[in-house]
């Protein structure tokens, strides 16, 4: 179960995080193509509503659970399912967290109510098997623009993906351009992406490519994309 640490704590988890990730790969399609292999990792449990460090709103179906810090890989994780073999059976949970208070490698913090369905609540901490695997998703990819978005300073989530997303560009003067992407999850244009329609191009960890073109950046606005990623 995770317990609140003191802000000291948090910082040095925050700190940490990146100094962890540059031990392992580079890549981010390569460090989440390396999650689909099955791992030994242990699960906990809190109290989940589905919001978390991915800023995924809260949501009726509580099969979510948090990443640990060292595999969230700076919110690269956010949105992909991972496939959990418990003792009491198999579970699909969504990763809509990171877990700062989860330094090993392989542990995931699940839901009170996904924990209840693959082990013993009164266990604490299980020891399992997972790997990530495409998630079960319905109807385009959905890009959502953070509240005070503009042609000043722009940020988009992608939601509803079928395969993690490790990468999204703009076009920009007969280019692409690649945007940063937060630890909260949003890709980040500081500098704005101007006024009229966006170009955007989204890259899974596979490789995979889809392009759309939103209407233009519009505080707190939902637009769904053309297609889905194809599981693999």
């Amino acid at each position: 179960m995770r317990i609140e640490k003191p802000a000291s704590a948090r910082w040095f988890a925050a700190v940490l995080l990146p100094l962890l990730a540059a031990c392992g790969p580079t890549d981010a399609g390569e460090a989440l193509r390396a999650l689909g292999a099955i791992q030994d990792g242990l699960i906990t449990f809190y109290d989940a509503d589905g919001s978390g460090n991915c800023s995924f709103e809260p949501t009726s179906n509580l099969d979510v659970a948090a990443m640990n810090i060292g595999q969230y890989l700076d919110s690269a994780v956010c949105g992909a399912c991972v496939e959990i073999e418990g003792p009491k059976g198999n579970l699909r949970v969504r990763i809509v967290d990171s877990c700062p208070d989860c330094p090993d490698k392989g542990h995931l913090d699940l839901s009170r109510e996904a924990f209840a369905k693959i082990a013993n609540p009164v266990d604490g901490r299980v020891n399992v098997r997972w790997h990530m695997v495409p998630c079960d998703v319905q109807g385009p990819i959905r890009y959502h623009f953070k509240d005070g978005s503009s042609q000043y300073w722009t940020a988009i989530q992608v939601l509803n993906h079928r395969l993690p997303v490790t990468k999204l560009e703009y076009w920009k003067n007969g280019a692409w351009v690649n945007v940063k992407r937060e630890s909260y999850n949003y890709f980040v244009e500081t500098s704005g992406m101007g006024t009229g329609s966006i170009k955007v191009r989204v890259t899974a960890s596979d490789g995979q490519t889809l392009e759309d073109t939103l209407p233009g950046a519009a505080s707190d606005k939902t637009y769904d994309g053309a297609a889905q990623f194809k599981a693999d």
